[in-house]
């Protein structure tokens, strides 16, 4: 046993019979904030009771067909500062644990700081179910982190926490006498108000404040203001709450808690693709390292299908393939595409197969992604391109077939219907015989959402990556061209034309038929773009912002 881990852990037989609640911390809203311990925690729950907030952050690490029973929300009439009251949390909590299941509570920020999980706890230990809690990034601290606004500078600045939804005269008064830095907890609606009662309580009304909103997710922003001016800054601005959930809005006051310092610390906010809605046509399973790229940049990646992928209509020809693999008929099998190696794998499957099928035979992957894959599968490619990452590429360090050397002069070459000759043509060339076998058909997908379309359309995305040709023409027939204000942003000179051809301005071209290095031409794109706006003194927006009749942006 792990001596650092609680006896009491969900995880554990300790409680064997007996249910057990694990108070968790889902931190301010970036995914990425979870602990391990958190992770750990979700992974073995058989009830998930999570507040709305938070609900996505956790969700994912749960097991598949765990229990999420939704939270009553009581009437409007008794919200506290426009954030709704939670009315059975301790009800369904108690319930699933006194049913010995192992129930994980999840609330925003830390269940220390953060919310009501102190009373729940109570009603735990009155009942003797066992319970641990697993702490998480409190909101007071993230956010301000997150803004570039630290809380105490060399000399050991006083911190002051203050919750303005319950915070009464006295609090007021205790921290408006200090000099420390104070952190609000707060609505959109009520920062004026509270900037108003810390002047009431002898804060000079030029004393510098940031309020941040949507703290730690990419939907973040923050202002600099003074107490005295931070209402006159938002009605400029005409900063309105939004109807978007109900996260508080966390303000920092102080003189030496560094908001005068934000332009050099604010390292979220200042990402070359924050807040930036990128259109990715490719599949959720396709575009998850392209995606994990993307928000590393700021961005935030909406994935939609373009082409789906269909068994051939004969599967008479891929049969036979697989079995003259098993048998001995090839030399080498070559790999064009992920897709290839699933349709392998999923024969493979059929038939009562492994990796080990490919014992004596030559494997060549055409890129990075589809080596990947077949290293998922349990098989090591014995050639990549060293150079370009295409059929060309491949071509450029396949050997020449050589009959003292190579006892077979046969090429298995699993591939789409679609494919082209390059890859067939340039064996042949170099001696080999190919067995060229559709073992995939590529159709058009079916159209996303009707929201998603209009977004296309509309202006609502600031990019899209195209990452081949098809993917511009499906994306266009499947759902209509991009808005002009869009960022069209292309793999390669063959995508490039396609899409011009299509009517699309093109404005990043890849220096390499990479998607990530896509990806990265893009996130350069949004620097210059950036710097570019600073420089002239402009406000740095998004390209969807600029788009005839696009609303100001409205979040919490």
């Amino acid at each position: 046993m792990n001596p650092t881990r609680p006896t009491t852990s969900p995880l554990s037989p300790a409680f064997a019979g007996h249910g057990h609640v694990t108070f968790l911390g889902a931190g301010p809203g970036d995914p990425g904030l979870l602990t391990l311990r958190a992770v750990e925690a979700l992974a073995g729950a058989d009830v998930l009771i999570a507040e709305p907030e938070v609900l996505e952050v956790v969700r994912g690490h749960a097991r598949a067909g765990v229990s999420t029973p939704e939270l009553t929300i009581v009437d409007e009439a008794s919200t506290t500062a426009g954030v709704p009251v939670l009315r059975d949390a301790a009800n369904l909590v108690m319930e699933a644990a006194r049913g010995g299941r192992r129930v994980v509570r999840a609330v925003t920020g830390d269940p220390g700081l953060d919310g009501n999980a102190g009373a729940e706890m109570l009603a735990c230990a009155a009942e003797g179910i066992p319970f641990e809690v697993v702490p998480g990034v409190a909101t007071v601290v993230g956010v301000p982190a997150y803004a570039g606004v630290p809380l105490r500078d060399a000399q050991g600045t006083d911190v002051r926490f203050v919750d303005a939804r319950t915070a009464d005269e006295r609090c007021w008064n205790e921290v408006g006498a200090s000099d420390g830095t104070v952190v609000v907890s707060t609505s959109l609606d009520s920062v004026a108000a509270a900037a108003g009662e810390l002047v009431a309580a002898g804060r000079k009304p030029d004393t510098p404040l940031t309020v941040t909103i949507a703290g730690t997710t990419t939907r973040q922003r923050t202002w600099n203001a003074t107490l005295g001016t931070i209402a006159q800054v938002f009605k400029q601005g005409k900063v309105l709450p939004s109807p978007e959930g109900h996260r508080p809005v966390i303000a920092v006051v102080g003189e030496r808690s560094a908001p005068a310092q934000r332009d050099q610390l604010s390292w979220f906010e200042s990402k070359p693709l924050f807040g930036w809605r990128v259109l990715v046509p490719r599949t959720k399973e396709q575009a998850a390292s392209l995606s994990d790229q993307l928000r590393s940049y700021g961005a935030v990646p909406h994935e939609v299908p373009t082409i789906a992928v269909e068994p051939p209509r004969t599967p008479q020809q891929m049969e036979r393939a697989v079995k003259g693999l098993v048998t001995g008929r090839y030399e080498w099998i070559a790999f064009t595409s992920v897709n290839a190696v699933k349709a392998v794998r999923e024969k493979f499957e059929e038939y009562g197969l492994d990796a080990r099928a490919f014992a004596g035979i030559k494997v060549a992957a055409v890129g990075e992604q589809t080596a990947a894959a077949l290293v998922d599968f349990g098989v090591k490619p014995d050639l990549v391109p060293s150079g370009e990452q295409s059929a060309a590429g491949l071509l450029e360090d396949w050997p020449p077939y050589d009959p003292v050397f190579d006892p077979i002069d046969r090429v298995f070459l699993p591939r789409a219907d679609i494919a082209t000759e390059t890859l067939v043509a340039g064996l042949i060339e170099l001696g080999w015989e190919v067995d060229d076998v559709t073992a995939y058909r590529t159709v058009r997908a079916s159209p996303p959402p009707a929201d998603t379309r209009e977004a296309i359309k509309g202006g609502g995305f600031d990019a899209v990556l195209f990452t081949s040709s098809s993917t511009v023409r499906n994306l266009v027939g499947i759902a209509g061209k991009p808005h002009n204000v869009t960022v069209i942003a292309c793999i390669g000179p063959a995508t490039a034309k396609t899409a011009e051809e299509h009517g699309l301005r093109v404005d990043v071209l890849s220096p390499e038929p990479s998607v990530h290095k896509l990806a990265e031409a893009l996130a350069d794109f949004g620097l210059r773009r950036r710097e570019t706006a600073l420089e002239a003194g402009d406000p740095v927006t998004r390209p969807s912002e600029r788009r005839p009749g696009a609303r100001r942006r409205r979040t919490t």
